[in-house]
């Protein structure tokens, strides 16, 4: 049921004497143990679960659902001990002032109030083209790694994302090799 809204930013409901649709523009944020005990990739717990059973138990999100998420990732425990002692984060104020700049960049190379996840996806690549290497990339990760061209829109859609947070005018081969890890792309070996 979430799959229409997700990817149109509305919702149609139909009744027997009605069909009325809504806005449903929203960010979705999930999160999933890694498999059922939760401690598949711990350093400090064991995990009992089988190799079948952590492939049964991701695979209750269902692929096109999957497809539909612009970021994946697997995240470890964090040890506190450690995480204070390591660099400061960037404070929220400069992200801020980076995120602003990078959204007043998308109205203007769209000349309207839209960010690049809702631009239709020509629009995007006739104003952030590729090259001929990006696209020779993007393909061979379409075949090897059985991507469906939804994740690889989201995958350039992502990449321009980053580039504008970077202040880059065009995508960068950087820039689509950081969506590839967020996006959850299994292998970089061609980079």
């Amino acid at each position: 049921m979430l799959r229409q809204p997700i990817e149109n930013g509305q919702i149609t409901i139909s009744r027997t004497h009605a069909v009325i649709t809504y806005p449903a523009s929203f960010i979705l944020i999930a999160a999933m143990n890694p498999c059922p005990c939760g401690y598949a990739g711990s350093n400090r717990h064991y995990c009992t679960c089988t190799p079948k059973q952590i492939h049964f138990y991701q695979n209750k999100l269902s692929g096109p659902l999957r497809d539909r998420f612009d970021i994946h990732l697997k995240l470890q425990p964090v040890d506190f001990d450690t995480a204070q002692t390591e660099g400061k984060a960037e404070p929220s104020h400069i992200v801020r002032r980076r995120v602003e700049k990078a959204r007043k960049l998308q109205y203007r190379r769209y000349g309207m109030e839209i960010c690049n996840g809702r631009i239709p996806y020509e629009i995007l690549l006739r104003t952030s083209p590729l090259t001929d290497s990006q696209q020779q990339i993007l393909h061979q990760y379409l075949l090897k790694n059985d991507i469906s061209n939804r994740t690889q829109i989201k995958i350039i859609r992502l990449a321009r994302t980053i580039s504008d947070l970077q202040g880059n005018p065009d995508i960068t081969d950087q820039s689509i090799m950081e969506a590839m890890k967020l996006n959850g792309v299994p292998d970089l070996k061609l980079w």
